[in-house]
């Protein structure tokens, strides 16, 4: 059982689960009552023991490369193998995360995410668009990305934007021609993060303040990682983007990217703005051993993923992990549920997703006390460990 309540559902095809319900109040002792969409949430204390399974939306992750065997440069089937696993795991919409890579393997991979996008499947997670993770980035600051990073020539973003399918781009301000792009990327809705950048401080805030200034959305890539330091006299990127009023903070929770005090750091600085992601690679649910990334071998000790010259190349995490990992570094649990789904689908403009309440698509994961996945419904069905007795036909 899945927390189900003695209480019947009203009719064929509404389901009931209850437990400790995400809020806007926090955890709330509750029953959620969902066809397609949520129906409602009623508060009932007699369902919220310390053994009560854990109802969150579902997870939202905007940056994942791969997991299961598959990764977003693969193409279609590629997508889909990493939608399928990091399903399993309570995420219920994602964007595939493309590599810097030679520019015509980059419009392949998005092509291959946009077909999926179009004809989702039951089994997946659903897919709402792509992560451009370079290649407009700083060839200095490229981390675990290959080294093909380009400038941003009107040319290339105009293709890119005319596929139609990009929702969010990781980019370096200081790479020529990204700044006179912000408009254009703006116009078509796309978030744009800075990240893999060599930028300074008052760079960074220029461009936050341009991107705003043209109607646009921006945030941060994986804090701390392939960006400068913090220090009082030189904030860096880390610094602009904490201090920013709006920027939506993504955190890798791993144990491995980001030490427990930088990330209880950042969770105290961005609150409502930190988004889980997992920055998963293909390797992500396999065992310890090698793999690739952006076609360069990599190796996976103790669920650390690193190139030969030991720098991390994406992680392991799916996104039950992540959050468990933000809660064992000091982020409240509650913190931590929001910014695994409510966040990223506020930042991405995702009506309907990230919330359980009257009118919002059921997507949710129900968790145990000590946060395993216990279930997942997406779009008003369980699709992973469906309880008998919840009015499901």
């Amino acid at each position: 059982m899945v927390g189900v309540s003695a209480r019947a559902a009203a009719s064929p095809g509404e389901r009931l689960v209850a437990g400790r319900v995400l809020t806007p109040a926090g955890l709330v002792p509750a029953h959620v009552r969902f066809g397609e969409r949520i129906l409602n949430v009623e508060p009932d204390d007699a369902v919220g023991g310390p053994a009560a399974p854990i109802v969150a939306p579902g997870f939202v992750d905007e940056h994942v490369h791969g997991g299961g065997g598959g990764d977003a440069m693969d193409g279609e089937e590629g997508v889909r193998a990493l939608a399928r696993h990091h399903l399993r795991h309570g995420t219920t919409a994602l964007l595939p995360t493309t590599l810097t890579a030679p520019w015509d393997d980059v419009l392949h991979a998005l092509r291959g995410v946009a077909a999926v996008a179009g004809a989702p499947a039951d089994d997946e997670a659903a897919v709402l668009g792509a992560h451009l993770e370079g290649p407009f980035v700083s060839p200095g600051r490229l981390g675990a990305q290959p080294p093909f990073a380009v400038d941003a020539t009107p040319e290339r973003v105009a293709a890119i934007v005319a596929l139609g399918v990009v929702r969010l781009a990781t980019v370096a301000p200081e790479v020529p021609g990204m700044l006179a792009s912000v408009a254009a990327w703006a116009a078509a809705g796309v978030r744009l993060n800075v990240g893999h950048t060599r930028a300074d401080a008052a760079a960074v805030e220029a461009f936050l303040d341009a991107v705003r200034a043209a109607g646009g959305h921006a945030g941060a890539t994986h804090l701390f990682n392939a960006m400068g330091g913090i220090e009082g006299r030189a904030p860096g990127p880390v610094g602009a983007l904490l201090g920013d009023a709006d920027a939506a903070i993504e955190l890798i929770c791993d144990g491995h990217h980001v030490a427990a005090a930088a990330v209880r750091t950042a969770w105290r600085a961005a609150r409502e703005r930190l988004v889980l992601i997992t920055d998963a690679i293909r390797a992500s649910g396999m065992r310890d051993g090698t793999t690739e990334l952006g076609g360069r071998p990599v190796t996976v000790i103790d669920g650390a993923a690193r190139l030969p010259d030991g720098t991390l190349a994406g992680s392991m995490l799916t996104m039950d992990a992540a959050v468990r990992g933000a809660v064992a570094s000091g982020v409240p649990l509650e913190a931590a549920l929001f910014a695994a789904s409510t966040a990223p689908a506020r930042y991405l403009g995702l009506d309907g997703r990230g919330v359980l309440e009257a009118g919002a698509r059921a997507d949710l994961v129900v968790l145990t006390p000590d946060l395993g996945v216990r279930a997942v419904a997406r779009g008003g069905r369980w699709v992973v460990g469906a309880p008998a007795g919840d009015g499901a036909d």
